[in-house]
């Protein structure tokens, strides 16, 4: 009977918080539908895995990944911050439990309250030693949903911590995979641009002979020089843009320039997927999105808020009480002589006033509305990003497959102008020039080749994936959907 009492006076309690209850806003109209721009010639309907990047099967990029997740300073920030808003909990969650204080002291003088003792009983006030040793307890009645309100307001604050954390894992795991992208793209770049360099060279020389022999023009000469200089010119922004995409990757695992990790000289071209690009659907984007998350968790925040400042409008009741000892001898210190003790209610309550705290639910409803506002925004910023990736990553592998053909084609001429020499039909020259247009066939291909991986990246970010499989195999929390 008395474990009923006490359950049904807790959900009367609970039931008085003041202030609306957070419901998870609806997403904006057609937030749900499939997604547009997910061409089946390289997207599928499949399930995004949470660790993508191993769909590359490039071991050299799954160790970056895992040493950025594990090193990255961001992410350290992140997790500092996240051990704060949890701290920030566990403080409004002590609310529901009695607060409890012990002291103990002495003092030497005259007080308002002994003299008043003493004239009562007759006697002159005097100077006198004053020892004590009391226990203090405390408890607020929780009638109108102060501390209900305030834990909810922590707890989402906490969950946006954690989304937050999140969110900068997807932007590591893709940030560390468009580095290493980067850096594969401009090896081919530069083995591409060293063989143009070769073949001009060439070409320049046969020019420069033949004009020896009387077979060509001092302009003939100078223009095959100039196209030599103009190779052998690309070639150092290249390695430039080759070492800074080091550098970023050695910031990203929390390494120093210096200290380059290794398997960075292996990669001769940008790692490629093996089967279709997994693209989901849109009510699965919608839930692993962090951001997304981050704004419903800023929304309930903001909701749980009103019902805090809205009882503030309210009486807040406190039930006190000590128990202890207080003495002018230090002898009777727990004596039942010197024994002191006393309970009570205490009320707070801001009133008739209250312009300040009606102006502080204004300013909380007004903050709610702002974070229901945001969470739209966030949803339709990752439609956006995704289609956009999607829509970019398709038109990009047309040009690729248009570039590809062409490809075929130079390095078909190039064949026929090889056997059109064997056979003294061509001259050396023409050969050179066919595998030229190769050279630079395969300079555009380059180019594409990068621009693929960078538009892969994108979309995998576009689409949230990168923060859960790490934390889930390494035992961590999880994490709710």
């Amino acid at each position: 009977m008395r474990n009923a009492f006490w359950a049904a006076l807790s959900m009367l309690l609970a039931a008085c918080a003041v202030g609306p209850e957070y419901k998870a806003p609806a997403p904006p109209p057609h937030a749900q539908d499939p997604l547009v721009s997910t061409p089946s010639e390289v997207t599928s309907t499949e399930p995004l895995p949470d660790d993508w990047w191993r769909l590359y099967q490039d071991a050299t990029l799954d160790s970056l990944v895992a040493e950025a997740f594990a090193a990255n300073t961001d992410l350290k920030v992140a997790e500092a911050n996240l051990g704060g808003a949890r701290a920030i909990l566990l403080a409004a969650q002590s609310a529901r439990l009695p607060a409890t204080a012990v002291s103990a002291g002495v003092e030497y003088g005259r007080s308002p309250v002994t003299d008043e003792i003493l004239e009562l009983t007759g006697r002159r006030p005097v100077t006198l030693w004053v020892y004590d040793a009391l226990f203090d307890v405390s408890y607020e009645v929780d009638l109108f949903g102060h501390v209900k309100r305030s834990i909810e307001s922590a707890q989402a604050g906490t969950e946006f911590a954690r989304a937050q954390r999140d969110a900068l894992r997807v932007t590591v795991a893709a940030e560390t995979a468009r580095s290493y992208g980067q850096l594969c793209a401009l090896d081919e770049q530069l083995a591409v641009a060293h063989h143009s360099l070769e073949v001009v060279t060439h070409e320049s020389e046969i020019t420069a002979k033949r004009r020896e022999a009387g077979g060509g023009s001092e302009y003939d000469v100078v223009r095959s020089q100039t196209l030599v200089e103009e190779v052998r010119a690309g070639i150092p922004p290249l390695e430039g843009q080759r070492r800074a995409a080091q550098f970023q990757i050695a910031a990203l695992l929390g390494r120093t320039p210096s200290d380059l990790p290794g398997g960075l000289e292996d990669c001769e071209r940008p790692p490629q997927l093996k089967d279709l690009l997994p693209a989901g659907d849109g009510v699965s984007l919608l839930k692993r999105r962090p951001d997304i998350r981050a704004a419903d968790r800023r929304l309930a925040a903001a909701v749980a808020q009103i019902g805090v400042t809205t009882a503030e409008l309210y009486p807040r009741i406190t039930m006190g009480g000590f128990f202890g000892s207080v003495s002018s001898e230090f002898s009777e210190l727990g004596t039942a002589r010197g024994m002191a003790w006393g309970v009570g209610p205490s009320i707070a309550w801001t009133f008739p006033n209250q312009s300040g705290p009606r102006a502080r639910v204004m300013q909380a409803q007004a903050s709610a509305a702002a974070a229901l506002s945001e969470f739209d925004s966030v949803v339709l910023t990752a439609l956006k990003e995704t289609a956009q990736a999607l829509s970019t990553y398709a038109s990009e592998t047309r040009h690729r497959a248009a570039l590809l053909s062409a490809q075929a084609k130079a390095r078909r001429a190039y064949e026929l102008a090889q056997f059109q020499f064997d056979a003294g039909a061509a001259s050396h020259l023409d050969v050179l020039s066919s595998e030229e247009r190769l050279v630079s066939a395969d300079s555009a291909v380059a180019l594409s080749d990068a621009a693929i991986v960078q538009d892969q990246v994108a979309v995998f970010k576009a689409l949230g994936g990168g923060w859960r499989g790490e934390q889930t195999r390494a035992g961590a929390e999880p994490t709710r959907e």
